[in-house]
């Protein structure tokens, strides 16, 4: 895994200068600490930062083709590239490397753009194509690795991450009150838009190109599924087995690699069967990597040893406490580069330095199986509140709901009127296409009321939720209602959260490489077609994933119940054993100067909590708490202090020793920290 950027001039006439070239690398020097490089010509300076894991002698970039006429930098793994190099090699391509970015190269002067359906992969690249003038930035089918862009005084500027492009001279970063609107709805922001003003990412399954000053953008992948009853149905059996097929070759591709590959191990169904399939299917040692709590309410370490000890694997495991959240926190933000409104990305940021420092660079986790095989509560929600719909006045149905949250019961009036408020929340809109997510997001909205005069003046009367409308797949009105549930967890949330604050950034940020064997396109696009039934049968959830490797996985594992991984959240922060740091940041002074929250409103919220005698905090309470602090870090780093990180990185890269070879100049490791 590794770290691209770059600068390329559609109108201006200045010369790429090497020193803010090399100063966009040095900042992202965490996703790709072993070498780094860049190449420059009249129109296009490409940087790269790599994190060498296949052909680890010859995969330099940035890589060019015979008569160096392509040039490409490239984040991330085509894994079928030694497949596809032997297509490539039978229709005449000759390889000087053993490296997939090669690969790359080759496919795309063979196919052109649709070069990106014959990848199997994880990738954010840009590719230079010297004859047409033209930069191709493409990234992969579900957005695991990163990728966002800019315009600024004629240049286009990109990187895979934010704090690259700010680096640029040319370029301020400013919070975007709107992406702060998505975030406090969502989550997430909506691609391509950021949480900094006129900072664009590149959706997920979509490419750009710029050529001639113009610049298009297109999708090439979108997730589908097919029309409610109207393919025909196989047995269970068939299921199971080809899904169980599907996840070994999957697995097995994922483990190629000229390092050693570890393994995340939560204790739940997905990173148990990834673990068994290691054990069982290859070759490769199993070695594995575990986060737990010092609060027992969240940790899951008695499922961990179980599999642990059934599969014999040598592991290593991090015991996270609220301290340790609330200290790392401030550098979890600079990763994440967006607002967050739960912790859990923190205790994942030390897993990754853990991994790291038993010398790994490459693990393989779970991430996938929940939102393609059925595994979220929130699916279970909708199916409930479409029951309870049907007779909405029922005292009956919405107890169902005690089910997948018997903690809930109501012991009395008003916990009851609480809980069937917020799950009665737009209960009849039965055929919005987002309706399983509608109490959910109805419920982080309510944290708005806590921006300042000014952010909520500046939105006006927009319409948040109607933006999704301008990404919705057009045949989703036609689907089964599990199936437009699936998709706007996936097309949303996967990508925007799951994959970004909780994956790649915090692993990256200890130069650690997630691989993810249920997001293979193949495995996807066979999930869309297993019917809803045998996802979820009833209430149980990931049935047909459970059955697949009913052999192979302990019973204890497969029956627990689901716990959805969390960590604590607003308690790390509040009290007397609070940072200095939270203290300045919620303090009213520092939050009528940033001027993103109401300093009196959000004063009497921590108030509130901090006399709350240790009772826990509401889910509302405590996703304004960790949003506001995370929005208050994030203005620090990118606002405040972004200035001196970027002479930090300046600095760090005028030490660098630097070889140039003909067009393309080579950074050497030099002097890493």
């Amino acid at each position: 895994m590794c770290a691209i950027c770059g600068i390329l001039n559609l109108t201006s006439s200045d010369k790429i200068d090497h020193d803010v070239l090399r100063t966009m690398i040095a900042i992202v020097r965490h996703r790709g600490p072993d070498e780094a490089g860049t190449y420059i010509d009249d129109r296009i300076g490409l940087g790269h930062a790599r994190l060498s894991i296949i052909d680890l002698s010859g995969g330099k970039q940035p890589l060019a083709n015979e008569d160096k006429s392509v040039w490409i930098v490239f984040n991330g793994e085509i894994f079928n590239y030694i497949e596809l190099r032997r297509e490539l090699e039978g229709l005449g391509h000759t390889f000087r490397t053993d490296s997939d970015t090669e690969t790359i190269v080759h496919a795309y002067e063979e196919y052109g753009h649709d070069c990106l359906r014959h990848f199997n992969g994880q990738f954010a690249f840009a590719l230079w194509d010297s004859n047409k003038r033209e930069l191709f930035l493409a990234r992969d089918r579900l957005g695991i690795r990163p990728l966002f862009y800019c315009i600024r005084d004629g240049r286009l500027i990109f990187g895979s991450e934010i704090k690259s492009i700010g680096a640029h001279p040319a370029v301020s970063l400013e919070i975007d009150p709107s992406g702060l609107d998505e975030v406090f709805t969502f989550w997430v922001t909506l691609a391509p838009r950021s949480a900094f003003k006129e900072i664009h990412e590149v959706p997920a399954g979509h490419y750009v190109v710029v050529r001639d000053g113009d610049l298009s953008v297109t999708q090439y992948w979108r997730l589908e599924f097919p029309q409610a009853n109207s393919t025909p149905v196989e047995s269970e059996e068939y299921y199971a087995e080809a899904l169980r097929e599907h996840l070994i070759q999957s697995t097995r591709l994922r483990l190629r690699a000229d390092v050693p590959v570890g393994a995340y191990l939560s204790g739940g169904l997905d990173s148990s069967i990834i673990t068994t399939i290691i054990k069982k299917y290859t070759s490769s040692p199993l070695i594995t990597f575990s986060v737990r709590f010092e609060d027992s309410h969240y940790d899951e370490g008695r499922y961990q040893a179980e599999l642990i000890e059934s599969l014999g694997t040598k592991h290593s495991e991090f015991v996270c406490s609220s301290a340790d959240i609330a200290e790392a926190f401030p550098d979890v933000i600079w990763h994440t580069e967006k607002p967050i409104l739960r912790t859990a990305p923190t205790p994942l940021f030390f897993l990754s330095r853990l991994v790291r420092e038993k010398g790994f660079k490459v693990v393989l986790t779970g991430e996938g199986a929940d939102e393609f095989l059925g595994g979220y509560n929130i699916f279970k929600e909708a199916k409930i509140r479409r029951f309870w719909a049907r007779q909405p006045e029922s005292k009956l149905r919405p107890l169902l709901l005690q089910k997948l949250y018997p903690y809930i019961a109501p012991s009395s009036a008003r916990p009851s009127y609480y809980w069937q408020t917020f799950f009665r929340t737009g209960l009849a809109d039965t055929e919005l296409p987002y309706y399983s997510h509608i109490p959910r997001w109805s419920n982080t909205s309510k944290i708005k009321t806590l921006f300042s005069q000014r952010v909520k003046s500046g939105l006006g009367n927009r319409d948040t939720v109607a933006g999704i409308h301008s990404i919705l797949n057009p045949d989703i009105h036609g689907w089964s209602p599990l199936s437009r549930a699936q998709w706007v967890e996936v097309s949303i949330f996967l990508s925007g959260y799951l994959l970004s604050s909780q994956g790649d950034r915090v692993a990256m940020a200890h130069s650690v490489e997630g691989r993810f064997p249920f997001l293979d396109h193949n495995v996807v696009e066979f999930c869309s077609l297993i019917p809803p039934k045998y996802k979820l049968r009833v209430l149980d959830e990931k049935y047909i994933l459970k059955k697949c490797m009913s052999e192979e996985i302990p019973a204890a594992i497969r029956r627990r119940p689901k716990q959805p991984y969390r960590a604590p959240d607003s308690v790390c922060f509040l009290g007397p054993r609070a940072p200095e740091y939270v203290r300045e940041l919620l303090s009213e002074r520092e939050l009528a100067r940033t001027d993103l929250f109401d300093a009196t409103a959000v004063s009497r919220l921590i108030k509130k909590l901090e006399r709350s005698n240790g009772h826990p905090a509401s889910a509302r309470d405590d996703m304004a708490v960790i949003g506001i602090l995370s929005t208050q870090l994030l203005h620090r780093c990118f606002v405040d202090d972004f200035a001196s990180r970027v002479a930090e990185a300046r600095e760090f890269a005028g030490k660098l020793n630097i070889q140039t070879d003909e067009r393309r100049e080579t950074i050497a490791a030099g002097d890493r920290r």
